[in-house]
């Protein structure tokens, strides 16, 4: 199967160089130094880079060929990408990270947090030096991003075990949470590669409706996927309070809304998996696939307002893997 890097004629080493990079030309940690060893093993440990590979693919859509500006804003991509994901697994107490122990399992909750907040600080410092030609989108990618990462965390901490939620909220916490990022890497890909706001605009929304449509994926193989793959139980959300989109149509079964509203952070694991079973069972499933579906043939109908630019093949090839076809 063909590997999305490959796919986009984009070279994966250069992408994990311009990553690595960021860590061993850093003059404050030297390294050797713990927290530089930890955050390469990070880097090390597996992943797509899509979020880089999104920022490489907006660049094309401009005339400017600064590959070094690009590579370093792909590479700051995937820091925010990784500290908020040692920040997940933390908030979320999973105990694993791609099949291995998480950093804050293997390191303990305050040395994580410390690699976290490192990362997330040395993206503001990485995005300063464009501050001089006056890239405000540059901020973007560093301070709005990482806010709305931290607000999305927080409307899903703050609607544990909120079986009242709307879905309104919950596109809103997915838009926060994992959608804008994506989006942002489009865009600020496309604006450092002196495309026209325009243009950037709608690849924003591009990567928006990807991003929304990937995290309602995700919530759905939560309920799909084998224990073995998944590293977790299945519908490991719910047991932990979170309302996804397949709950929120679970609950409109009324001979499930009463069983799934009973559970709360103390219901023995054996109701909790009679529960799941019903869940999967029912048409939730599907019902949420649909609106997956809607947001991919969104970004579809966005691919032809950019038909003019020959990087617009690019972005079928992310709508592909998006919708799960090469992924």
């Amino acid at each position: 199967m063909t590997r999305l890097d490959e796919e986009l004629g984009i070279s994966l080493r250069s992408v994990d160089r311009a990553i690595e990079n960021m860590v061993k030309f850093d003059k404050d940690i030297p390294r050797s130094s713990p927290l530089a060893q930890h955050i390469l093993q990070l880097i090390h440990s597996g992943g797509k880079r899509v979020r880089p590979l999104m920022v490489i693919v907006g660049s094309r859509f401009g005339p400017s060929k600064d590959e070094k500006k690009t590579m370093r804003l792909a590479a700051a991509a995937e820091f925010i990408h990784a500290a908020s994901l040692i920040h997940d697994d933390i908030i979320d107490d999973s105990p694993l990270r791609r099949g291995e122990p998480a950093l804050h399992v293997k390191l303990g909750v305050h040395d994580a947090l410390h690699v976290g907040n490192y990362m997330s600080a040395r993206v503001v410092e990485l995005i300063s030096e464009y501050s001089a030609e006056r890239e405000r989108f540059a901020y973007d990618l560093s301070s709005l991003v990482t806010t709305q990462l931290c607000l999305g965390e927080y409307q899903q901490l703050s609607h544990l075990y909120d079986y009242d939620v709307h879905i309104e909220e919950y596109l809103e916490k997915s838009r926060n949470k994992t959608a804008q990022l994506m989006a942002s890497c489009l865009k600020i890909g496309a604006l450092a590669g002196g495309a026209e706001e325009n243009t950037a605009d709608l690849l924003y929304s591009f990567g928006e409706k990807l991003g929304i449509a990937f995290q309602i994926r995700d919530d759905i193989l939560d309920f799909t996927q084998s224990a073995q793959k998944l590293g977790k139980p299945a519908g490991s959300d719910l047991r932990k309070g979170q309302v996804t989109l397949p709950v929120l149509f679970a609950l409109e079964v009324d001979a499930l809304a009463s069983r799934i509203r009973s559970i709360g952070p103390d219901t023995p694991s054996e109701q909790v998996d009679a529960v799941v079973a019903s869940i999967q069972q029912s048409d939730a499933l599907r019902q949420s696939e649909l609106v997956s579906e809607q947001y991919l043939d969104e970004a579809r109908e966005l691919i032809c307002q950019l038909e003019a630019y020959p990087a617009h093949q690019d972005l079928n090839v992310l709508l592909n893997y998006f919708s799960g076809r090469d992924n």
